[in-house]
């Protein structure tokens, strides 16, 4: 596989909505799921919450989770399929991003509460992003 193939290979369509998934997810992930867990072991109320620049958040959020959706395409490369997408995405998160992240919790001292909820939510969202890109060519 050669780099020029792979950047041949994109799908930018599946990549925006790969992205967006990260919305869904995080939406569902962080209200419905564990809004108060993750409130708790934050030390946040509603009103912090509320407080927050709504833009910057969810600009930030979009601008990151494209990035991060484009480079899983160009690691998948061109012979992608949803197999390897989910299950390439499912190991990017946890064994990249999860680990990564436990070892700032670590040294940040944070909850293995609060750590499995956002580690939960990578793996989920890098596997379903993988599952995107793979299966929609």
């Amino acid at each position: 596989m050669d780099f020029q193939q792979s950047l041949e290979s994109i799908n930018y369509l599946a990549v925006l909505v790969a992205a967006l998934s990260a919305f869904i997810i995080g939406g569902l992930w962080y209200s419905v799921l564990f809004a108060k867990p993750w409130m708790v072991e934050n030390g946040f109320d509603d009103e912090q919450l509320k407080k927050g620049n709504m833009g910057m958040i969810f600009g930030g959020l979009f601008i990151l989770s494209f990035i991060i959706s484009l480079v899983l395409v160009l690691f998948l490369g061109p012979e992608r399929d949803a197999l390897i997408g989910a299950m390439a995405g499912f190991l990017a998160g946890l064994f990249w991003v999860a680990t990564a992240m436990g070892i700032t919790y670590l040294f940040e001292r944070k909850s293995l509460k609060l750590y499995l909820i956002n580690a939960g939510y990578h793996v989920i969202t890098f596997t379903v992003m993988g599952f995107i890109l793979g299966v929609w060519r």
